[in-house]
């Protein structure tokens, strides 16, 4: 039988809900602002696939860090045993069903997201 192509896709978790997504899965590590978890329609949080406080912190802070190290960085984190369980499973989930990533990142596009993202595909 031939692996199926997972399918992720990655929205921001203030779009509304649509029934393409699948399985809704948020990847903050914080609640996003001004959101009622009711109208999130959240279906799994792993916030051990969030990227830490301090990576947080040191991408997002003064001067703002390299998108390029933070992904290192990132990829890192996703190696720990807790994270690389996480992503496992998930992975199993994306060849049978569509897992949307959601976020409340402004630029999806140089967030975590793309790195999760691209960990699920791979």
């Amino acid at each position: 039988m031939p692996a199926t192509t997972p399918d992720v896709r990655v929205r921001r978790v203030y779009d509304a809900p649509s029934p393409d997504d699948g399985v809704r899965v948020l990847v903050d590590r914080l609640w996003p602002r001004g959101l009622a978890k009711a109208d999130a329609r959240i279906d799994e949080w792993p916030k051990d696939l969030t990227p830490s406080t301090e990576l947080r912190r040191w991408y997002h802070g003064p001067g703002e860090g390299d998108y390029d190290e933070f992904r290192r960085r990132y990829e890192a984190e996703l190696a720990a045993p807790e994270a690389a369980a996480s992503l496992d499973r998930l992975r199993t989930l994306a060849r049978t069903r569509t897992i949307t990533l959601l976020t409340a990142a402004t630029h999806p596009e140089t967030s975590h997201t793309t790195v999760l993202e691209a960990e699920l595909a791979g």
